[in-house]
């Protein structure tokens, strides 16, 4: 039998002395040896604690720059969303919070400084696990070097309702996508010793009237969608939180809602971190204890004195505080953060501001492009009009908690009056006009704000190519009306276009955008929230310095119509941030998600609706050929031959999509796996994706268990979740 050599390993005699210095001051509080498993640790620390020190886990103490939830710990926030104390007597560490969807939430009113990845969207449309990973991992420095330990970020709620203002901070409409996406970002953060956090647990897809809004939807729909797509997450991630959202499902609130908290979360998937409300989002304190809510926040109105109480009191028992607290303090072992406290520094600017940029490449999609319209070649194009989208100054981006602070303030505001506000659309400084102008030196590059259509058409009409930049504004507290570009951008789009059939169109969106005018350009880019790096990214590709790999993480739909609600549920104005309402009130607040499982591209394709772009679609400056599918039954493996059939190198994102084997009740595909694969020109490669068994499987609400049933399953491969060119099939027995 042959055998690995043995290998000495030189340990420096500074880290000797460092481990058995601690080991000597640890001696005496066991559950804070590192070599111990975190559940042993928590339980060791966990017999120590008196029952104050265990409800002081279960709380926060206030949030920074938010009057009404100031309270005599606010201070030590950091700035940040929330403070919970940790067991001084006992050497546990203190959790401090940051919303940090995107990148580092307050930094500009702390007076640091944060860079802006691009949105969790953008970084989905990359279908790339490194680029989550490095998302992940640059927000997780950059936390700790401004001293906090905990992210709230790591949204993974699917796109039912693409109007939803958080739309940007989640990773598309697909759970095997999302759930992939946001597991590797949280694996990555925490690994740089930050309690990782996945939200909005769950079925939270709108924000009207979130704090009222019931969600009803079937269990097996639920497990199929928007449940599957948090399972993968956690599964992948192991994060250390789990945050519950507002809304009510099937009648209970999401915090305080058992078949979520206990049964799915803590029972059927063995969760062992905890689970923390959404800001203001506890509703009371017995059901909520009882229901699996860890901890709330951000203050103490139920999970305080009450808790103390109650338990005093024989209402709520010891148990149920002990396995709370036990959570919190596993989250804490689990990710680092109990043993390397974070130590504020200088954040590294250029590093974070490169991997936003290689981010935001791969997750740019190239939409149309016409008569090879673009990359832009120098020796051809000598004059260039760049309209609307104050693109002369920045690029826009999402609002809400997600907010990430420009530096010098919001770039379209005079200086000194550019401070970022709740509600308020924010530009970074990332002017599009000056990156371009710095990639082609030798062409006549002209502005025009787009205020005027008729101006910016004449300016268009004499350039040999028009790109106008235009946005669309999404924010947390809100719901967009339409997916129209708002304003008057689509005439602005119109009016150019036909004075210039060269025209492109730069699109700045954080959800999918409706486009009556995509007939009469010759050129769409999606560039969504770009971040703090977007205009360099969004140069490269124009001019073909990157060759663009994105695909779309979401459907475009041709319009509203074509959305399983049409109209978005809407509440008056004075219902919109009401707390609890009484169950026979309850009804006037549903939403009734009867499209089920069906979200997305499913839905198109059960309905026979075609849509204006759908999920998984996106060009390249190159073209690719799939060619023999071959399927193992054995390995679960999709095989087949990938070609680049044009003259540049790209890189194809190549899918696997399933069909249930046929007497199923279902009409649609689901993406069972994908492949990046990076090619020259007329160069082939095989390529194996492996077919992801959870997704082929059915969740059987009487029994709540998973079924993977014997039949012919139908395998497809191709570019996009319309266009499946190969055909295979998997038997199941």
């Amino acid at each position: 039998m042959l055998t690995r050599p043995y290998r000495r390993i030189s340990i420096p005699i500074a880290v000797l002395a460092a481990v058995g210095a601690l080991l000597a001051q640890n001696k005496d509080r066991p559950w804070m040896n590192p070599a111990l498993a975190p559940e042993e640790r928590a339980e060791l620390a966990l017999k120590q604690m008196t029952l104050d020190e265990k409800i002081a886990l279960l709380h926060g103490n206030g949030m920074a720059h938010v009057p009404n939830w100031q309270m005599p710990l606010t201070a030590l926030t950091n700035g940040g969303a929330g403070y919970v104390e940790g067991v001084k007597r006992l050497g546990i560490a203190p959790i401090v919070m940051v919303d940090a969807a995107y990148g580092v939430r307050d930094s500009g009113a702390n007076g640091r400084y944060s860079t802006a990845m691009p949105s969790v969207l953008a970084a989905a449309s990359s279908w790339d696990v490194e680029s989550a990973c490095e998302y992940g991992e640059t927000i997780g420095r950059e936390i700790r070097a401004q001293g906090f330990n905990m992210t709230l970020g790591g949204g993974v709620n699917l796109t039912r309702e693409p109007r939803n203002g958080r739309t940007f901070e989640y990773a598309g409409e697909d759970p095997l996508l999302a759930g992939t996406v946001v597991g590797h970002t949280m694996k990555c953060l925490q690994a740089q010793h930050a309690i990782g956090e996945v939200k909005h647990y769950a079925v939270n897809d709108q924000e009207t009237g979130r704090n009222v809004v019931n969600a009803v939807i079937s269990k097996r729909a639920m497990q199929e969608s928007d449940l599957l797509a948090f399972h993968i997450a956690i599964s992948i991630g192991n994060p250390g939180a789990v945050m519950c959202s507002y809304n009510r499902v099937n009648g209970d609130f999401a915090c305080e809602n058992p078949y979520l908290l206990q049964d799915v979360l803590k029972k059927q998937w063995g969760f062992k971190g905890f689970v923390l409300s959404d800001w203001a989002g506890t509703h009371s304190t017995e059901k909520a204890s009882a229901a699996g809510l860890d901890q709330e926040q951000p203050m103490a109105a139920h999970f305080g004195p009450k808790l103390k109480e109650a338990v005093e009191a024989g209402r709520v028992p010891l148990s149920e505080i002990d396995d709370h607290a036990r959570r919190v303090l596993y989250a804490l072992f689990l990710s680092g953060a109990a043993d390397d406290p974070p130590q504020k520094s200088v954040v590294d600017v250029e590093r974070g501001l490169e991997a936003a940029r290689r981010i935001e490449e791969k997750g740019i999609v190239l939409l149309k492009n016409d008569r090879a319209v673009l990359p832009i070649v120098a020796s051809r194009v000598k004059r260039i009009a760049v309209i609307g989208g104050h693109a002369d100054v920045g690029m826009i981006s999402g609002g809400g908690s997600a907010q990430v602070d420009p530096p010098g303030g919001n770039a379209i505001m005079p200086p000194g009056k550019g401070a970022t506000r709740w509600m308020q659309p924010v530009w970074f400084p990332t002017s599009p006009l000056k990156a371009l102008r710095a990639k082609l030196p030798n062409a006549k590059i002209d502005f025009d704000a787009g205020a005027d259509p008729k101006a910016a058409a004449t300016l268009a009409k004499g350039a040999d190519l028009a790109i106008v930049f235009a946005y669309q504004w999404q924010s947390e507290g809100m719901d967009l009306p339409n997916l129209a570009l708002a304003g008057n951008q689509n005439e602005l789009i119109e009016q150019v276009a036909a004075a210039n059939p060269r025209t492109v169109v730069v699109l700045e969106s954080g959800s999918a955008v409706t486009m009556p005018w995509l007939g009469k350009v010759a050129g769409v880019v999606e560039a969504w929230y770009a971040g703090s790096a977007g205009h360099r990214a969004l140069a490269n590709i124009l001019v073909g310095e990157t060759n663009p790999s994105g695909k779309l993480a979401m459907t475009f739909p041709a319009s509203e119509a074509d959305l399983p609600h049409p109209v978005i549920a809407t509440l008056a104005a004075k219902d919109m941030w009401k707390g609890p309402v009484p169950g026979s009130a309850a009804e006037k607040y549903a939403v009734n998600y009867d499209e089920g499982a069906k979200v997305g591209y499913k839905w198109y394709e059960a309905e026979r609706k075609q849509p204006l772009f759908a999920f998984g679609f996106g060009l390249s400056y190159t073209t690719f050929s799939y060619s023999g599918l071959t399927v193992d039954p054995a390995a679960k493996t999709a095989r087949f031959t990938l070609t680049n059939t044009g003259k540049r190198e790209g890189t194809e994102i190549a899918q696997v999509y399933a069909r249930l084997p046929k007497g199923s009740d279902e009409s649609f595909k689901r993406l069972a796996g994908w492949a990046r694969v990076t090619l020259r020109p007329g160069e082939s490669h095989s390529v194996t994706v492996t077919i992801d068994e959870r997704v082929l499987r059915t969740f059987d609400e009487a029994s709540e268990k998973w079924n993977l049933a014997a039949g012919t399953y139908e395998i497809l491969a191709g570019p996009s979740s319309d266009r499946t060119p190969l055909a295979g099939s998997l038997a199941i027995r």
